[in-house]
Order: C-alpha cells, then structure tokens, then sequence
C-alpha cells in the first residue's frame, strides 16, 4: 500500500454528503482524502434543487439557477399554488459541488472505484485505502456494508427527468401528483435557468419510469432529451456498523414522501464532520465520536416515519378527497406552518452552529 492510499480520514463519496463531511474538516490539520469514480460534480445524481436558505449556509450560492418561492401540486382535480415561507433554487450541479471543494482546505481527492471493505481496508480499483476514521457517502448501494443495497427488494425509490432547454421560465416547483400518471409516485418540473428539469419518482422500485416521463414532458410541451435518473432511499438505515460512518443516501438521509435528499446530506455530513474532527482533536475516542452520530441519526427517526406513512397514506387517498386537502392547506398561516415544520427537520442553521452548540 502506498503512502497515497492512508490517510487521517477516508471519505468515500465526492456528491453532497461525502464534500460536506469535508469541508467540516477543513483547518483540522489532518490527511483527508475523499475518493470517487468520477471527478468532482462530473455526474449529477439529482434534480439539483434544494431550500435555498441552505445554499446560502453552505456558501454555494453562486451555483443558483432560479430562485422558485412558489410550489404548485396538481391533481386530476386542478391546481394550487403555495406560497412558501422559504424558497427553493435550482442550481448547477457541477458548480455547487466544486464551490464546496473549495471550501474543504487541504484534503486531497483521487479517482477510485471503491468495491467494499477487506483485510482491514476498503477495497478499491486503485488498490486498497486505509483510514482509521471511515465515511461511506456513497449512496444508495451502501458499498461499504454488508448486504448492499439491491433493487427491488430495498427501502428504494426511482426516479427519471430530463432537460429540456428553453423551458427555464416560471417562479414555482411544479408537482404533479396523479395515478393515470405514476401509480405511487409524483411528476416533477423545476425551472433551471436555460432548462427544465422535468421528471417522475415512483415509491414502487418494481415501477418503471421512463414512460411517465415522457408524457409529463410532452403535457407540458418539453422534449424529453437529456435523460438523469437515480435510485433514491425512502428510509433511514442504521448510521454506523462500528467501523464506518454512514452519511446521505447510504444511511436513508433522503426524506420520505418528498424524496429531498440535498440538504439532509449536507445536514448530517456536517454532524459527521464535527464528530470525526473532535477524534481527530482528541476531545473524543473514535467509539464515543461514531456513538454520539448514531445518536444523533436516531434523533430525527420520528420525523422520517411521520414521512413514510404520509408517503404511503398520499397514494391511497382518492383523487378528490386529496385535492380538497391541498385546497384546505392553502391559507397561508397553515402553508408557514406545514413547511416550517419541514425545513425544520434539517434547519440551515445548523450549518452555522458550532460543534459545542449544535
């Protein structure tokens, strides 16, 4: 094994949560690596939209495309239009993951395929890598564990969009919610700038989707060019096996119902962070550090459960009894109150919390 492949920390991942998990152990003073197989933000693995109170915490602002203060829901029965206390923004994702490099000071990043864990080591195409802090931001495969994640007998989610240019106008994320369209699942289209990204997630992960997404790109009058697509998890697995740290979609940090999954990432790849820089600073035992995460995950459970039952409860309520609750929940004080209630789940200000506050 070469001095290249050890280092102080090992961060698996090089998409939000694994970066994340970086920039916390910016100015640490320790050997970081982060690895992937590909370049830093080469491969979006998202719709890339995200709250943007959160872009702004995290220093990414920059990569914002259109600032959408709006969400629209639609059912066979018609349309509302909320409101938001908070906006999303669309962002490029290229961009976004290398303003956050930039951030992570003087960790150091090598392409690698990584296969699972041997002989004391994670085990990749570039030979094994050895750490004795470990972070598995990999996604929903769970690489470094043991059964891997595997369609279609996981907790899973599928999803498919494509990006049409041209269609980047409007201030709202649009949401499509109908049967005739995906049976369990809802459409998307978020305005981008010079693009839409328009796009289908079925909670079923026997569902195909490429359908579906054809016609909600034809409905709304966009190409279906450009084809994204993902498998995304809908339920929080355990956040540490003793010898890794588990961050994003690899530990089911993608919100039920609504399938977000960025600013969780960023969320608790910064509750990693700070743990694994209190090991390194020798305030902690790397026992205690891994302990206190776990703790931490288990924390938020109950908003996730409340999450999946609404996901499972919102496909099985008829039509129209759903389009009078959307309706009901259309005064503002309850739009403030369901989405505050949201976005406190995973707040932005925890970003600028320090480790003894948060």
């Amino acid at each position: 094994m070469t001095t290249e492949h050890r280092a102080d920390v090992l961060v698996c991942g090089a998409s939000f949560a694994g970066l994340a998990v970086a920039r916390e152990l910016a100015g640490a003073g320790a050997d970081v690596l982060v690895v992937d197989r590909y370049e830093i933000g080469a491969r979006a693995t998202s719709a890339c939209a995200a709250p943007t109170p959160w872009l702004h915490a995290m220093g990414v602002a920059g990569a914002i495309r259109r600032e959408l203060p709006a969400m629209t829901f639609t059912t066979p029965h018609g349309t509302v239009r909320y409101r938001l206390p908070w906006s999303w923004s669309s962002f490029d994702y290229r961009e976004l993951c290398q303003l956050l490099w930039a951030q992570c000071g003087e960790a150091r990043f090598e392409r690698a395929t990584v296969s699972g864990r041997g002989g004391g080591a994670v085990a990749s195409d570039r030979g094994p890598l050895s750490a004795p802090l470990v972070v598995d931001a990999m996604g929903w495969r769970r690489v470094l564990t043991e059964p891997h994640h595997q369609p279609h007998d996981a907790p899973l989610s599928r999803g498919l969009e494509v990006h049409p240019e041209a269609q980047g106008d409007g201030d709202a994320l649009d949401v499509w919610v109908e049967r005739s369209l995906v049976r369990r699942g809802y459409g998307w289209r978020v305005p981008a700038g010079a693009e839409a990204r328009i796009g289908v997630g079925s909670y079923d992960p026997h569902q195909h989707v490429r359908r579906p997404t054809d016609a909600l790109a034809a409905r709304v009058d966009a190409p279906a060019v450009r084809y994204q697509g993902n498998w995304f998890p809908h339920r929080l697995r355990t956040a540490t096996d003793g010898d890794v740290l588990y961050v994003g979609d690899s530990a089911g940090h993608c919100f039920p119902l609504s399938g977000e999954g960025i600013r969780t990432a960023f969320y608790f790849g910064i509750a990693a962070g700070r743990e694994l820089r209190g090991v390194l600073a020798g305030a902690k035992t790397r026992e205690r550090a891994f302990a206190d995460y776990a703790a931490f995950h288990d924390a938020h459970a109950a908003a996730f459960r409340r999450a999946l039952r609404l996901q499972r409860l919102v496909p099985a309520l008829p039509p129209r009894v759903l389009a009078l609750l959307l309706r009901a929940l259309s005064p503002q004080p309850l739009v403030d109150r369901a989405f505050g209630w949201y976005l406190e789940q995973a707040h932005p200000r925890f970003a600028q919390a320090t480790p003894a506050s948060a």
